[in-house]
């Protein structure tokens, strides 16, 4: 799993938990849907940090609690 599916999935993870759509989440973050819709299709090349953490604000986390997870603290460095 590269970084950016890893933070898909993440915030697939995190709406499911609260019970939210992306699209509820795109309202809450105030972050346009084009822009989560392109990131969980894994069509973004690099989800900014600044984006993550409207994204963290709209599910009421910090920037640390949406990366405290197994699957990043075990991602390997990408080589491109």
């Amino acid at each position: 799993m590269d970084t950016r599916q890893a933070v898909a999935n993440r915030i697939v993870e995190l709406c499911k938990e609260r019970n939210i759509t992306p699209n509820a989440l795109s309202y809450r973050a105030a972050v346009p849907q084009s822009t989560i819709k392109s990131i969980l299709n894994n069509e973004s090349l690099n989800p900014g940090i600044v984006t993550i953490k409207k994204l963290c604000d709209g599910l009421e986390i910090s920037l640390s609690d949406f990366f405290n997870t197994d699957v990043f603290s075990n991602l390997e460095q990408e080589l491109t």
